[in-house]
């Protein structure tokens, strides 16, 4: 059977058949190439790779770890309260500090300090970790992640917008292997 034309439906089938999988393929495929070229137009927002103030030394006394927050430098209008980020605090002595994330290494549960026991417990799955930021036990395979820190005129800067991961410089320079 043909259409007036002279088109038959089977050609105008296939006709419209392709025109519908180019435009799936152009729906599926925009997304993916704006994926890959986004090293090369995304923009670095200004704060960044700030260093921000968790607050003065003296909020930190030697031999123990407290709970700090910072607002993360990189906001949007609509972010709230969510803005704001936790730490862990550790002051071992003199100008020698540890500021930990708060997540578990393992899938982000925030952790808890435990002064009693001197151990960081997640409630999620059990992981437990050392003062010092290193795995006690539990399913975690690595320590806690460290933020780079540095005091200026009394005051702890940690160097936020910085995801601490286990490749960061922070958690590389700390984790050598035992035997190294």
């Amino acid at each position: 059977m043909t259409i007036n034309d002279g088109v038959s439906r089977r050609a105008l089938l296939v006709k419209l058949g392709i025109g519908l999988n180019a435009l799936a393929a152009a729906m599926l495929g925009v997304p993916i190439v704006r994926y890959i070229l986004s090293p090369l137009t995304r923009e670095r927002r200004p704060g960044y790779e700030s260093w921000l103030s968790l607050g003065s030394v003296d909020q930190f006394p030697a031999g123990q770890t407290r709970f700090a927050t910072y607002r993360n430098p990189v906001v949007n209008p609509s972010d709230g309260e969510t803005a704001t980020v936790a730490c862990w605090v550790r002051h071992i002595d003199g100008q020698r500090f540890q500021v930990f994330a708060i997540n578990c290494a393992h899938l982000g549960c925030p952790v808890r300090w435990f002064a009693q026991s001197g151990l960081f417990m997640c409630p999620c799955h059990g992981g437990a970790y050392y003062a010092d930021g290193a795995r006690a036990s539990g399913p975690p395979e690595r320590g806690l992640f460290e933020y780079r820190y540095k005091i200026e005129a009394g005051n702890l800067l940690i160097k936020a917008g910085e995801i601490p991961t286990p490749g960061s410089v922070a958690a590389v320079a700390r984790k050598k292997p035992s035997w190294a």
